[in-house]
């Protein structure tokens, strides 16, 4: 990869700004592309027949080349022209990851249109808001079970003039003169590239930085969903700026999982292996993450904190059904790699009695661990999306992962800070990447500029004006401080801050991931604004609470009655009585409960990346929060 004026400054603090300002201020290049499409026309070109995709069926991977990327994008692009598409158009994609969305993807940005994501867990409802907000001409959607939901919906969605489904199963006898298959917009394309041989490369040529390639819809935890508007500009200067600190080699193996619609599997596998040129693989199912990443063992690994939480929970499930000698001996080796974690995330060289026997037990316990983990090929790992506990990062160093977070954001194109393993702080996201400035508001905002920073939302002027200020920093709605090095660590959200009764301002974050840490929950939201005192809500592991009842004989029918067991309610309160010990006062949770429901994506309390939705659910469990103030 080369691009334009790579010289990387050292990172600077100037009045409170993280800035790399002196780097690079455009046009931007990869490779001597300045759009992602045409990036994309010339890496099939280049790589041709390699692989660049892996999907498997019935049991077994496949590969599929960068040839096959570029004929089956092109055949959608052309097809859907021919079916009336113009440029600057929005098209809509429901299906969970497959290489049939890549294609889609890129085929719709190659002919200068708009692709916007629709998560496969949103209601009928919603599908109809998404199209009828964006406007969109068609729609791309899996199988059947997807179908369903424009069927219930076709008379409230008007601009749709077609609906292409990828998988005929099921729907062979269907017919409905809106709706085609895959197959046959193949076809339609095919027949267009016959007809017009240069239309697809003539509108790749044509594309340019400036033009609106994405429209990814906010979470709406606050109201409707808004669609932000990234262009390829964005893009190209995302991917360049965060190569410079995370590089890739060629061939790396990745891991497709998180939803597609989601600006950081977007990024992740989609536009940075087209320009590092890595081989995405893509799960084959939510259910089959963990197996698949045993199989896989990718070199590079991105993933939201509720998956390195899992893992988590995982390993300390398996300890404890080791034997005595082994409990002893995985205890032993976490205790001393914590030791020599201290010193890593410092960037420091570990004393060399401890890197002695850190040796030994990553020979013996490490090692094993790893491979059972799908992680003994893992050169970088990522978290970010929300937020994790310091705690965890720390035991992933120990174990021999080197996981470090990051922050991203849909209207800053997926990154704008990021830890090195050479230049890393353990509890920060890192400094701002080249290219971007980062600085505090007067009120702790964390605020940015830099070419990242998204042209607004979607036919919502008075939305993008909100969001910016005058000078042209984007507000992040987040709140953080920088150090003395540029590095950042985000506190909270503004609108989480918590004003006590007693007019003292808290922000919860903090104690919410050092519960988090803990293998036994796997979410927590404080509560507290304009209260005598913070409560807390907790969503148990179900997985680990249950081995934990199992071990102590402790009966239990279901999980609601799970979380009313005495010995779980005490065992939850054991762990926030230890958090307590890490706080003021007036910071500490007096009371709790337990959510006695098991949530999934599909329930309105989860975002897609598996966050509480805060606002949701203090509305929604108002009546038991108010029996913790009684």
């Amino acid at each position: 990869m080369s691009e334009k004026n790579a010289k990387i400054p050292n990172q600077t603090i100037i009045d409170g700004v993280s800035s790399n300002e002196d780097l690079f201020n455009g046009p931007f290049f990869v490779d001597g592309c300045d759009t992602i499409v045409k990036l994309f026309a010339a890496r099939c070109k280049e790589l041709n027949k390699k692989t660049a995709h892996r999907e498997k069926h019935l049991g077994i991977w496949h590969d599929y080349s960068w040839h096959d990327y570029f004929s089956h994008a092109q055949k959608i692009g052309l097809g859907l022209l021919s079916l009336g598409l113009k440029r600057g158009d929005v098209v809509s994609i429901l299906s969970e990851d497959n290489k049939e969305w890549l294609y889609c993807d890129m085929g719709i940005q190659s002919v200068g249109a708009i692709a916007s994501g629709v998560y496969t867990t949103d209601s009928p409802s919603q599908l109809a808001y998404l199209i009828t907000d964006s406007g969109s001409k068609f729609l791309f959607v899996e199988n059947d079970e997807m179908l369903d939901k424009f069927i219930e919906i076709k008379d409230q969605v008007p601009t749709i003039d077609k609906v292409i489904v990828f998988d005929r199963d099921g729907l062979h006898d269907f017919k409905d003169e809106k709706i085609i298959f895959l197959d046959e917009l193949y076809d339609i394309g095919e027949k267009y590239h016959q007809n017009n041989p240069s239309a697809f490369d003539d509108a790749i040529a044509n594309s340019k930085p400036s033009d609106i390639a994405l429209l990814i819809y906010t979470s709406g935890t606050t109201g409707k969903p808004k669609g932000a508007m990234l262009s390829s500009e964005n893009i190209i200067f995302a991917v360049s700026s965060s190569l410079r600190v995370l590089p890739y080699s060629a061939g790396d193996e990745q891991l497709c999982f998180l939803p597609l619609c989601h600006v950081l599997e977007r990024s992740s596998s989609v536009y940075s292996p087209i320009a590092s040129k890595t081989i995405v693989n893509f799960v084959e199912s939510t259910e089959t993450i963990f197996d698949n990443l045993q199989e896989v063992a990718p070199d590079v690994f991105t993933a939201v904190p509720r998956v390195w939480e899992k893992v988590f929970s995982r390993v300390t499930l398996m300890a404890q059904d080791g034997t005595k000698f082994g409990k002893w001996a995985f205890a032993s080796a976490v205790k001393l790699g914590l030791k020599r974690a201290e010193y890593v995330i410092k960037n420091e060289k570990p004393p060399i009695l401890i890197e002695a026997k850190y040796r030994f037990w990553n020979f013996f316990i490490f090692t094993n661990l790893r491979r059972m983990l799908g992680m003994n090929n893992i050169k970088r790992a990522i978290t970010g999306a929300a937020p994790i506990s310091p705690d965890l990062l720390k035991w992933y160093r120990a174990i021999g992962v080197n996981l470090v977070e990051g922050l991203g954001q849909t209207e800053g194109a997926g990154i704008t800070a990021i830890n090195t393993l050479s230049n890393n702080k353990n509890g920060t996201v890192g400094p701002a990447i080249p290219g971007t400035h980062i600085r505090i508001a007067k009120d702790g905002e964390i605020q940015f500029k830099g070419a990242n920073v998204f042209p607004g939302y979607w036919q919502a002027p008075e939305k993008t004006k909100e969001t910016m200020t005058s000078d042209g920093y984007l507000k992040t709605g987040d709140v953080g401080h920088l150090d003395e090095d540029g590095f950042l660590t985000i506190t909270g959200r503004l609108k989480d801050i918590i004003i006590t009764a007693g007019g003292k301002n808290i922000t919860p974050s903090e104690f919410e991931n050092k519960l988090k840490a803990s293998a036994y929950i796997s979410d927590a939201v404080v509560i507290g604004d304009r209260r005598k005192y913070l409560t807390c809500l907790v969503m148990i592991d179900q997985e680990n609470v249950e081995k934990f009842a199992q071990d102590k004989k402790i009966p239990f029918n279901d999980f609601a009655s799970l979380c009313a067991a005495k010995q779980v309610q005490e065992l939850i309160g054991s762990i926030i009585e230890k958090t307590n010990e890490d706080f003021a006062r007036v910071e500490q949770i007096k009371n709790f409960a337990l959510i006695d429901i098991i949530l999934t994506a599909e329930d309105d309390e989860l975002t897609a990346t598996m966050k509480l939705k805060r606002s949701f659910v203090e509305k929604k469990y108002k009546p038991l929060i108010d029996s913790l103030y009684k």
